[in-house]
């Protein structure tokens, strides 16, 4: 029998996401994944400062998934102004400058997927998840095109942006606990939920990312505290696949003679 044709390579990833944790909570095992198949993953974090502790909790989670050194926007959390000093919070920020940022950061990686957040900024809402998806998006629109931020490397279109969403299917577990401590609960209708990954082999290494994001774990309210109470089988089913909704470029060179 002759030899199995190799599978495809995985395309490379970078998430923009708002807070230090969000990259190990929604999309750790996705990147996990990537980077073990030596494709190029990193991640954006769109607040708390360089200096702050909360980005050597991200450092240390970034080592844990793979991808590479914090790239950090350094705005201040909309419900913690004293997490970047003398910076605006990411919700106050022009959009523009916002933007500019993430582009910067696009152009540098050049990725064939980004992941960011949903519309409804997951299942809490937090105004900081989207802000990021709204200037997400209009930076990959902007990415590609020449004349919009020259300065801010050479263009660059991916071919598809994934959204971390959360289907009204998957949520019996951890909608309730959400609840219990005052969060929304904003689930999307399973069919907008079109990319499912299985990381269940990749879970001992998100779940190490999660818990390197120390000051969150001792907390109540914070979900890696949430999860940390919970019983090994329920945590882990709850962190055992990740959901997209997926947004996908037209070709990058349409054939002769198509049409729009």
């Amino acid at each position: 029998m002759p030899p199995l044709p190799p599978l495809p390579p995985l395309p490379s990833l970078l998430a923009v996401l708002a807070h230090p944790d969000d990259e190990s909570l929604l999309v750790g095992g996705t990147l996990a994944q990537h980077a073990a198949s030596g494709v190029r993953t990193a991640v954006v974090t769109a607040t708390w400062a360089e200096d702050s502790h909360r980005a050597a909790e991200l450092a240390d989670a970034l080592d844990i998934l793979g991808a590479g050194a914090p790239r950090m926007l350094g705005y201040a959390d909309a419900r913690v102004p004293q997490s970047a000093p003398g910076r605006p919070r990411l919700c106050d920020a022009p959009i523009d400058r916002l933007v500019e940022d993430i582009v910067r950061h696009i152009r540098a990686v050049r990725p064939d997927i980004v992941l960011t957040h949903d519309a409804y900024g997951q299942l809490t809402g937090h105004p900081d998840h989207r802000q990021t998806h709204r200037a997400t998006l209009l930076a990959i629109a902007a990415s590609g095109l020449e004349h919009l931020y020259p300065d801010a490397g050479e263009p660059w279109r991916p071919a598809a942006v994934h959204m971390a969403t959360h289907p009204h299917s998957a949520i019996a577990d951890l909608g309730p606990l959400l609840s219990r401590v005052g969060k929304s609960v904003l689930s999307v209708p399973d069919i907008l939920a079109d990319v499912t990954c299985d990381v269940r082999q990749w879970l001992d290494q998100k779940w190490a990312a999660i818990t390197a994001h120390r000051s969150q774990v001792e907390g109540e309210r914070p979900l890696p505290g949430i999860l940390t109470r919970l019983p090994e089988d329920v945590r882990y089913r709850i962190l055992g696949t990740e959901h997209y909704t997926s947004l996908t470029a037209p070709p990058r060179h349409s054939p002769a003679g198509s049409s729009a």
